[in-house]
Order: structure tokens, then C-alpha cells, then sequence
């Protein structure tokens, strides 16, 4: 990792923190054990992946952090609150996420259900009202639009629903592919896209452009975390390695294996690296973060 990201990473990481603080229910106010649950799944964990992308996109468009900071809080309530619900016993059955106890550990099912239903809603509640954001009402809905349907059965919910039906089959890379476009990288797409629609009088062919470069960099990211899970323990990863293989689910080296894998991951950062060709050292940050994607070990 370069200097340059590693700082950049830093900031996100410290700027999201407080940002996501601020806007999460207090947990001296009632519901009390609800609010914590939910402060404790949100606060103090996780790489911050996609709210470094929307402040990252945000920087080659010259968008300042401080539009920003409610719609990368938003993609982050949306993605905890999906894990929170991917870790339950009636989905993957995980009792490790970030290196602590998962929410219905920590709490109680019913608890980490109720927890991840109002980070939902509060993502949304956000791009709605929050006053930083600075937009005018028609952005404002574009962005909720965008995250709604990254969020729903077109995108992420639609993704786990296509991977629970898909333990213990034989997918074609395409299928794979698909489910994975709709589980993880809707998300990571939406947090692109929501910068992009915090620019005023954005060119449509380079919010395109973006759009493909976060395609693209949705898939090579659930590459990585398959291969992950294949080479890498419990410790580093922060939640239970192996998991998906026990699970006997379709994952990238299981149909490419291992080396496949991998080279897949390199040419889905080259593409990646394509569609950003029309930027200069603004876009910096966003090459930095597609290498870091496919070399991380976490």
C-alpha cells in the first residue's frame, strides 16, 4: 500500500468514525439496549471500504468530504445492517464479525434483527434530512433511489437470496458473476455512484465511466474475499475463515481455483484501471484503492 492511500485511508477511517458517532441514536436515549446494539455493531470495526470509495470518488470530482459525510454513513448503516442479518442463524450462522462477537451474540437475535432494521432505515432517514449534504431535493432523491436499489431485491438482498439458493450447486462463472454483482458489488457501486450524484452538472459519460470502475471493482473484491477465505485464518480476517467452503457455497477458487482466482482478480483491477483512463492524478486514490482491494489480507 502506498503511502498516499494508507494517509488517505487514515482520514476516511477517523472521518467516518465521528461522522457515523454523530448520527447513530445515543444509547442514553430509549430504546436503550436497541441503540447500543446498534452502536455496537456500527462503531469502532471494519475496513470503512465503502465510505473511502464515495470520498475517494468524491476527490477525483472535486466534491468536498464535508457533502459527503451523510451519504458514506448512509452506505455503511445499509452495509452493517446486512451484515448483522447475514450472521444470524437463519442465514450464515457466524458467531465472529470484526473481530468480536456478532450482534445476536452480543445481544440477542431478536435484538440484532430489530438492530439492523433501523440501520436500514436510518441509511435512508440520512439522504433524506441530513443537512450537510446540501442538495437539492431532486439529487437527494436520486440518491435514495440509487441506494434503494442497491440495497433491495435487485441488488444485495436480491444477491443473499440467489447465494442461500445456491449452497451446495455447481454455478457457471456467469451465475456466479451475477449473484455476486447483485451481493456485494451493488453496494460498492452505490457508494460510487452517490458521489457522483453529489456533483452538480455531472458529465453522464464520466458517471458512466465511474459506474463501470465500481462494477468492476465490486466483483474483484468478493474474488479477494474468496481467496481469503481459502488462504487466510481466523485471526487476520476477523470473522470465521472457511466459513463458506464448510458451507459447501460457490465461491471463485472453488470454480476457477486458486491461481484462476487470483488472475481474475488482476484483470478485473486492469478493467478497473480502464475506466478511470479519463482522469488525471485526481483519480489517484481510486487506481491506489482497486490494487488494494486485490492485495489485501483482511
Amino acid at each position: 500500500m502506498s503511502n498516499a492511500l494508507k494517509d488517505y485511508l487514515d482520514f476516511c477511517q477517523n472521518r467516518v468514525e465521528t461522522a457515523l458517532d454523530a448520527r447513530l441514536p445515543s444509547d442514553k436515549v430509549l430504546p436503550q439496549t436497541l441503540h447500543k446494539a446498534m452502536r455496537y455493531s456500527v462503531l469502532d470495526g471494519g475496513k470503512r471500504m465503502r465510505p473511502m470509495l464515495t470520498y475517494a470518488t468524491g476527490k477525483a470530482l472535486g466534491v468536498s468530504p464535508d457533502v459527503l459525510d451523510g451519504p458514506a454513513c448512509a452506505v455503511e448503516f445499509i452495509h452493517v445492517y446486512s451484515l448483522i442479518h447475514d450472521d444470524l442463524p437463519a442465514m450464515d450462522d457466524d458467531d465472529l464479525r470484526r473481530g468480536k462477537a456478532t450482534c445476536h451474540v452480543a445481544f440477542d437475535e431478536a435484538t440484532a434483527i430489530l438492530a439492523g432494521d433501523a440501520l436500514q432505515a436510518l441509511a435512508f432517514e440520512v439522504l433524506a434530512n441530513d443537512p450537510s449534504i446540501n442538495a437539492s431535493a431532486e439529487a437527494r432523491l436520486k440518491m435514495i433511489t440509487t441506494l434503494t436499489r442497491a440495497s433491495g431485491s435487485q441488488g444485495m438482498v436480491g444477491g443473499q437470496a440467489i447465494d442461500l439458493a445456491s449452497v451446495g450447486t455447481q454455478l457457471t462463472l456467469p451465475e456466479l458473476e451475477n449473484m455476486h454483482i447483485h451481493k456485494t458489488g451493488a453496494l460498492i457501486r452505490a457508494s460510487v455512484n452517490l458521489a457522483a450524484l453529489a456533483k452538480t452538472d455531472m458529465d453522464p459519460t464520466i458517471a458512466t465511466k465511474l459506474d463501470h470502475y465500481a462494477k468492476c471493482i465490486g466483483l474483484s473484491f468478493q474474488v479477494q474475499d474468496d481467496i481469503l477465505d481459502e488462504e487466510s485464518d481466523t485471526a487476520t480476517l476477523g470473522k470465521t475463515q472457511g466459513k463458506d467452503k464448510d458451507n459447501n457455497k460457490p465461491t471463485y477458487p472453488a470454480l476457477l481455483g486458486l491461481a484462476g482466482a487470483k488472475q481474475k482478480a488482476l484483470e478485473l483491477h486492469k478493467l478497473a484501471l480502464e475506466n478511470l483512463s479519463i482522469f488525471g492524478p485526481e483519480a489517484d486514490l481510486l487506481r491506489d484503492l482497486s490494487l488494494y482491494i486485490i492485495e489485501r489480507n483482511h
